[in-house]
């Protein structure tokens, strides 16, 4: 098992990831933005949270351009997994890997606290650790964390089972209160609230041990 964990200037969680999937036997290589591949071997790559380019233009705008980006889309189209949390969400949707945009908060502030999130599917290597329909308490922090989409959009969504997290409390004004999605083949994840960072019940929580246990296991039998 073997993970890739893309660095951007401005990334902040690209540590804090590392260090989930490393805790989950992962084995785990930071890269930087600039390079043009992934390491050979690479089962999943990690885009992480943070102010890419500090959110100029628009939040993940600038990141989507980057080189190592042309690798990342590589590897979901063979059908690599790719997870992206919160700055790494928003680069997911600007690259069309994810479908979506990722606009202001509606009330136009930074938010910074733990939610109640509701599992919408288990039915993925990311959620399989949880049932669907359980309460889990995850951090977020981010100013443009309100997700919409056209109203197509969001039915296949619905209709396929693809909308991996909801919001039990939604506190920045996403559509139907989603807080995650999932690709076409289920194997890209994006999702605004960070899992990283309720890893370890120092840090204060551990509901999202379970998601990197189990895709480290999902991983290990593919």
């Amino acid at each position: 098992m073997k993970a890739a964990v893309i660095v951007f200037p401005g990334s902040n969680c690209d540590r804090d990831l590392a260090v989930a999937l490393r805790a989950a036997g992962i084995e785990t290589e930071m890269v930087w933005h600039k390079d043009t591949s992934l390491p050979e071997g690479t089962d999943l790559v990690g885009v992480p949270g943070g102010f890419s380019y500090g959110d100029y233009l628009r939040c993940g705008a600038i990141a989507a351009t980057s080189p190592v980006i042309r690798a990342v889309h590589d590897h979901a189209q063979r059908g690599g997994y790719v997870i992206g949390i919160c700055n790494g969400f928003q680069i997911l949707t600007e690259t069309g890997m994810l479908p979506g945009a990722l606009l202001r908060n509606a009330g136009l502030k930074y938010i910074c606290r733990t939610v109640p999130l509701r599992v919408a599917t288990a039915e993925s290597v990311y959620t399989t650790g949880y049932a669907s329909g359980d309460t889990i308490n995850i951090p977020i922090a981010h100013h443009d964390g309100n997700y919409i989409a056209d109203p197509d959009t969001l039915s296949r969504l619905a209709d396929e089972d693809r909308i991996a997290f909801t919001y039990a409390d939604n506190p920045n004004g996403s559509v139907h209160d989603i807080a995650g999605v999932l690709s076409e083949n289920r194997r890209v994840l994006g999702m605004m609230p960070h899992p990283e960072r309720a890893a370890d019940a120092a840090h204060g929580g551990t509901d999202g041990r379970r998601l990197f246990a189990h895709l480290a296991d999902a991983l290990e039998s593919a």
